[in-house]
């Protein structure tokens, strides 16, 4: 039997593309994962690592689902019509059709933004969830930020820079949509996006924090560092792991990270971690 298919989910105003890998022994099964995508241009730039960690978990006895999210890839509607409450109900579908049909711990698997619908996702989950982050984005307000400097590198390039990013949230906030890099983005997906943060829900779940460097014995930064004591002391047991690798999320040609599929399969299987 194939591990491996794609089908189209049911949801709101249209349906989500998803792809579905299992172990070929169920009953070996260690644990769910759903995967959430990182936002915009990086979804692409990820598909090849995200498929490549998903059929790692899949022959190591997980199973995943990677779900597109309404207005990316293969999924209903435009980017442009896209909304952060939406992603976050996607994300909860995507649970939801994942329990169903495994009792198997369930893990969040988010990369970049991805980690910050995780998060917004979990807060109205029924049940333990355990998170497993690459690379996340801890401030949604700073990533937007940094978003939309993206239009405001290209006005530099025309000499039309001054003021831009400001420009660009008075449009939104009167309820204008904006377009950067070729993404439309709407006022119901920046609202969202700026007020996310990566507040997780008290519990005894796990948190697996992994980021990519190619900096020689980098160690995290000391915001991530507060972040973990946060969970730990809500009740998580969350640690991180930093991989010598490139961050494939922004090269130019499609990269793959082999260190940091294999730490993440040594990080989720470590005994004592359930």
């Amino acid at each position: 039997m194939d591990g491996h298919r794609g089908f189209f989910l049911p949801a709101a105003g249209g349906q989500r593309f998803c792809l579905f890998h299992q172990p070929d022994e169920p009953a070996a099964e260690r644990g769910a994962l759903v995967f959430i995508h990182p936002f915009a241009e990086e979804m692409n730039k990820s598909r090849r690592m995200a498929a490549v960690q998903a059929r790692r978990l899949a022959a190591a006895g997980y199973r995943v689902l990677q779900i597109d999210l309404q207005g990316c890839g293969d999924s209903s509607g435009n980017f442009g019509d896209a909304a952060w409450s939406a992603w976050v109900e996607d994300v909860k579908l995507a649970c939801a059709w994942l329990r169903r049909r495994t009792g198997a711990p369930l893990w969040l698997w988010g990369l970049r933004a991805g980690c910050l619908v995780a998060a917004a996702a979990a807060r109205d989950l029924a049940g333990p969830v355990n998170f497993l982050f690459w690379q996340p984005t801890v401030s949604g307000k700073l990533y937007l930020q940094q978003f939309l400097r993206l239009k405001m590198a290209g006005a530099m390039l025309d000499g039309d820079a001054k003021g831009l990013t400001q420009l660009l949230r008075q449009q939104l906030s009167a309820g204008g949509a904006v377009e950067v890099g070729g993404y439309v983005l709407s006022p119901a997906l920046a609202g969202g996006l700026e007020q996310a943060d990566l507040a997780l829900p008290g519990g005894a779940g796990r948190l697996e924090w992994l980021e990519l460097t190619s900096m020689p014995e980098a160690s995290l930064a000391p915001a991530a560092q507060k972040y973990l004591e946060d969970w730990r002391l809500a009740g998580h047991r969350a640690r991180a792991r930093v991989v010598s690798g490139q961050q494939f999320w922004q090269t130019v040609e499609t990269t793959e990270c082999p260190a940091l599929v294999n730490a993440t399969l040594e990080m989720l299987q470590e005994e004592g971690c359930p």
